[in-house]
């Protein structure tokens, strides 16, 4: 199995936070943001490294970012490591292919997820109530459906361990005004637009996806990660077919397995076996072979 990297702890360099995913340092003017190989399933960082993730969010990330730019600045400064301070150049090997340097945002306190395909939490809410985060919706749907139309299902955005909570437009409203929140959910519904055609050209649906935005210089920018298989799913176009679950290209292999054990899905997570972190590795790999970034 190749070599993964759990966690990084660079001598000389800032750490600022760990997150569930990246690993974020503080260089000064701008912050380091390595995507390691962990991985969360329902909020919570299991045991096992999944070999090759970070670097596979990394380069989906990076085409995102050069694709979306006519829609909205993102804090993308650089992802070659020879463009990196010098203080970074010892670490060159780790941070290949797995990095970015980003411009300094003042992220904002909502996910906002955009769904096109009524599954995962949104069927779940439908089944109940017919509605997603406040949103009637047709009456009838089957679980992988897609909607009549993208519909903008905010969430907030808890730290390591802690559940994301799913929220209507109008709580979004107050935590961040009436103005930010309703720039934001059209910028989402844009986003996700634009790359649900762009997918489609490679054979791949984009269920829904969420994105995070930030605030530099009064400006909302894209930050973070854009579209990748941990925060969409990515679901092959050859084999969809609506009525059930669908064959897909992220996480969801991993939480489907988990759902067969005795978890209640609070930390610690179980450690994984290894012909689930293999082919969850060869999920991730297929979704860049797929994806494709360089056609």
């Amino acid at each position: 199995m190749s070599r993964t990297v759990f966690e990084t702890d660079f001598n000389g360099l800032n750490l600022l936070k760990r997150g569930k995913v990246r690993d974020i340092y503080d260089l000064g003017d701008y912050y380091l943001i390595v995507a390691t190989d962990r991985l969360s399933a329902f909020d919570v960082v299991l045991p096992d490294p999944i070999p090759e993730k970070g670097k596979v969010l990394t380069q989906i990330s990076l085409f995102w970012f050069r694709n979306m730019a006519s829609i909205v600045p993102n804090h993308l400064v650089a992802s070659d490591v020879n463009d990196y301070p010098a203080i970074c150049k010892p670490y060159a090997e780790q941070l290949k292919d797995r990095s970015m340097l980003v411009r300094k945002a003042e992220p904002l306190p909502v996910e906002c997820v955009v769904r096109g395909y009524i599954s995962g939490s949104g069927w779940k809410s439908y089944k109940e109530s017919g509605a997603v985060c406040g949103i009637e919706l047709p009456k009838g749907l089957k679980e992988s459906d897609r909607l009549p139309e993208p519909i903008f299902t905010p969430s907030t955005k808890e730290e390591v361990g802690l559940h994301d909570i799913n929220i209507d437009f109008d709580q979004s409203v107050t935590i961040l005004g009436r103005e930010r929140a309703e720039k934001v959910r059209d910028l989402s519904l844009k986003l996700y637009k634009k790359g649900v055609e762009i997918a489609e050209r490679f054979g791949i649906i984009i269920a829904d996806t969420k994105f995070e935005f930030g605030i530099v210089d009064n400006e909302i920018i894209l930050i973070d990660e854009v579209m990748t298989p941990d925060s969409s799913r990515f679901w092959p176009k050859a084999s969809y077919c609506p009525g059930g679950a669908q064959e897909s290209y992220d996480k969801q292999y991993v939480r489907d397995y988990l759902l067969t054990l005795d978890w209640d899905k609070t930390p610690p997570g179980p450690k994984l076996p290894d012909d689930v972190i293999r082919k969850t590795s060869m999920k991730y790999l297929d979704a860049l072979t797929l994806f494709n970034p360089e056609k």
